[in-house]
């Protein structure tokens, strides 16, 4: 079906797995993401089991993410590659990541969409939260994973499984060539940044960011704000405890109206 699989494996959490497959073009890497989720849920639905793509859909153990791996090539030739540039990487790819890195905040919304999602960053549990780039700090938005000439790239860690792949892609390839630069001195540089906790926070800083406006379009950002809102104003930020696992398995919103008037 186009997959170049390259390897699979269990992971942290019980019956968790990872799966990586190889390169392609951006848009039908994200044609992949959509065809993969849609069979791992028939496949499982066949075998009566359910297939989850929520970021944390058991909460106390590891949830799950869509590590997005990114490199720019021009005529065969990667150009996020310099033998000797800080850990392989190019003066482009540096610019690029520290890019992102300066909108990291403005972006978390469109990476991270739901409610759900904001559940999982927690270092704790593997998920990064950190507003920062490390080639081994694995609670770091972005890590620089060894490469070669051809496999040298930037791994983005932060994005949750349900967000839109057509969307982010978009989004992470327009900030890291045309996004604001940080000009920031590098006293304040050196302070560790947060993503946002919650997905009330995403949103404001979603909403306020011209960028995250001149991306999208002024129609585009505003309808998506409207969603995000609405989605996030019917679930609370701290559930209480009448809320069952199932609810939060099953639904990163409270859908159930027994259990909603409860709050």
């Amino acid at each position: 079906m186009g997959f170049g699989n390259e390897k699979d494996h269990p992971e942290v959490a019980p019956s968790q797995f990872e799966m990586n497959y190889t390169y392609a073009e951006v848009n039908i890497a994200a044609d992949q993401v959509q065809l993969y989720k849609l069979l791992s849920r028939q496949v499982a639905a066949r075998m009566g089991m359910t297939a989850s793509f929520l970021p944390k859909p058991v909460a106390g153990v590891n949830g799950n993410g869509m590590h997005t791996n990114i490199s720019i090539a021009k005529k065969g030739k990667n150009l996020f590659y310099k033998k000797d540039g800080k850990d392989g990487l190019s003066e482009l790819a540096w610019d690029f990541t520290n890019r992102i890195l300066a909108n990291a905040s403005d972006l978390c919304l469109i990476l991270n969409p739901s409610v759900n999602a904001y559940r999982r960053l927690d270092p704790h549990f593997e998920a990064p939260n950190q507003i920062k780039v490390s080639p081994t700090d694995r609670g770091s938005m972005v890590r620089i994973p060894t490469g070669n000439e051809k496999s040298t790239r930037i791994e983005v860690r932060s994005i949750g499984p349900d967000a839109n792949p057509y969307m982010i892609y978009y989004a992470l390839l327009r900030t890291g060539m045309e996004g604001p630069a940080n000009e920031v001195d590098e006293a304040k540089r050196a302070r560790t940044r947060f993503l946002p906790d919650n997905i009330f926070d995403a949103i404001r800083l979603f909403k306020g960011s011209k960028f995250m406006a001149e991306l999208l379009g002024e129609t585009v950002h505003e309808k998506f704000t409207e969603i995000k809102v609405a989605q996030a104003e019917r679930c609370p930020k701290a559930l209480g405890t009448r809320v069952k696992a199932s609810e939060i398995q099953f639904h990163h919103e409270i859908t159930n109206q027994y259990l909603w008037s409860q709050f």
